[in-house]
């Protein structure tokens, strides 16, 4: 692991540092700057640090080594800055309360989201920017997009596999369904529950 890896490491505690921070400010001096201070570090600055992350160090599907003592995997430090979200995720729940917040919030990371797309409030995504949904399409409960993969080879290799997932217009995505890297779902299908998609239809196991 490189030194800028180790450093972006930090980022969930500092953030989690920060967050309890600007609470503590809010419950003792209660007011809309606080508020507005802790809102604002909870949904706007992972954000905006992963986007200027990707401008520095552009995000790249495909393969790539994560145990390269002097090779930086860009994703590793996007991944850091998600981080928050995955652990603590009705931070991401509450959003999918407000019709078109949660959309317009992924839109924000760069992800590509079509008008009227309905949000289950239990989906677990991932890799944010790595989506392509169409319009009003409907992820269902409990349902798992994740644009990436690791697994290690016979040799010791840690290898990651990036690849977008994209969803067509008016799609269905059945409850409980977990979608892998390249997976992809035709415009108006209707994918039962529980359903597993991989690119190619290959589990991931056998991915590259």
């Amino acid at each position: 692991m490189t030194l800028r890896s180790r450093l972006f490491s930090l980022f969930p505690a500092a953030f989690l540092l920060a967050a309890l921070a600007l609470a503590g400010w809010l419950l003792y001096r209660p007011g809309p700057l606080p508020a507005a201070a802790l809102l604002i570090h909870l949904y706007l600055l992972p954000m905006a640090c992963y986007r200027l992350h990707g401008a520095l160090w552009p995000i790249r599907e495909g393969l790539s080594r994560l145990d390269l003592p002097d090779s930086y995997v860009p994703w590793w430090g996007g991944h850091m800055c998600q981080l928050p979200y995955d652990s603590f995720p009705q931070l991401e729940a509450a959003l999918r309360l407000l019709p078109g917040v949660y959309s317009l919030w992924l839109r924000g990371w760069g992800a590509r989201i079509g008008r009227g797309v309905y949000w289950t409030p239990l989906v677990e995504i991932t890799d944010r920017a790595m989506l392509e949904i169409g319009d009003y399409a409907v992820i269902g409960h409990k349902a798992v997009l994740c644009a990436h993969l690791v697994s290690r080879k016979d040799s010791g290799a840690l290898r990651l596999y990036l690849r977008r997932i994209r969803i067509g217009a008016g799609a269905l995505v059945g409850a409980g369904s977990r979608f892998g890297p390249g997976a992809s779902a035709a415009p108006g299908e209707q994918l039962p529950a529980l359903t597993d998609r991989w690119a190619g239809g290959a589990p991931p196991e056998r991915q590259p």
